[in-house]
């Protein structure tokens, strides 16, 4: 396994790997600590089916339920794709792309989740003509570099979450779809430290709207001067895919937004995301009572 630098502050690409034949016994610990230490991972070259996809998932943990009725839930593989179930492409002005333009906020996979996630591991399998990047940034070498008294404003207390809160950023529609208004406000702490590493990062997402015990205004003031901070330029990492490749995040240390394509034209990934669990630190996120 060969990895080379991505970023001077994160992420890597790995080279000389089968995801397909990674085990718990075999090869799947190295993956593992370089996830915790440098928060991205970029596989060159794989050829994952969905069966080979969700299997390479469950070794970080429990792919994600995204149903109310826990006992209901199998895993299966999302795709986040503009074409439609009747083969065409959904245009601009859709629905659907009402929602990718939504991921195209600096945010964190699921903080209005009552389980957040610990990673995204997506693989491209149409890709358009140009544009689609994913840009990323770490908000534990944001968390690392900020001024001191820009940290003493969030350090202890608790962000709340809404999924609807970042849809309707971009369009009342988007905020009003089922599957958005499913979920209830969430609240996480505001830094996760890692328990494998000790290091910290700010858990900070689009989807927050609030701080606990601060007036509205004035914690939104603070949320928007937090994420630009740590999205400014040379925190960001933009990833342009490739067919073969396959990406994990750290859901607990980056940010990410995708960014517009030709919506014309079809671009699908396939996605899934893990569920963080006791040994990926849950307890250091969650408030106290």
């Amino acid at each position: 396994m060969h990895m080379s630098a991505l970023h001077d502050r994160f992420g890597v690409e790995i080279r000389d790997v089968d995801l397909s034949a990674v085990t718990p016994q075999d090869g799947f610990s190295e993956i593992r600590e370089a996830f915790d230490r440098h928060s991205l991972l970029v596989f060159r070259d794989q050829q994952l089916d969905d069966e080979a996809h969700l299997a390479f998932g469950r070794l970080f943990g429990t792919i994600e339920i995204r149903r109310k009725q826990p006992e209901k839930h199998t895993a299966e593989m999302s795709m986040v794709s503009n074409l439609r179930d009747d083969g065409s492409v959904a245009g601009e002005e859709s629905r659907p792309v009402m929602q990718h333009k939504a991921n195209q906020l600096w945010h964190t996979d699921s903080t209005f989740l009552p389980w957040p996630a610990l990673a995204n591991i997506i693989a491209p399998q149409v890709l358009s003509s140009s544009g689609g990047e994913t840009e990323f940034v770490s908000t534990r070498a944001a968390w690392a570099d900020m001024p001191e008294a820009l940290r003493e404003k969030i350090r202890g207390r608790v962000l709340r979450h809404s999924y609807a809160h970042s849809r309707k950023k971009i369009a009342e529609v988007a905020a009003s779809e089922d599957f958005v208004q499913r979920w209830g406000d969430t609240a996480w702490n505001a830094v996760w430290p890692n328990p494998a590493t000790g290091e910290e990062a700010l858990y900070i997402a689009s989807h927050a709207f609030g701080i606990v015990g601060m007036p509205d205004d004035e914690a939104q003031d603070l949320i928007d001067e937090l994420i630009a901070f740590c999205t400014q330029p040379h925190y960001v990492y933009i990833h342009a895919y490739t067919l073969g490749d396959v990406v994990a995040w750290d859901e607990r240390a980056t940010m990410h937004r995708g960014r517009p394509w030709p919506y014309e034209e079809e671009r699908s990934l396939a996605s899934i995301c893990v569920t963080a669990g006791e040994a990926d630190g849950l307890e250091l996120v969650r408030p106290a009572a």
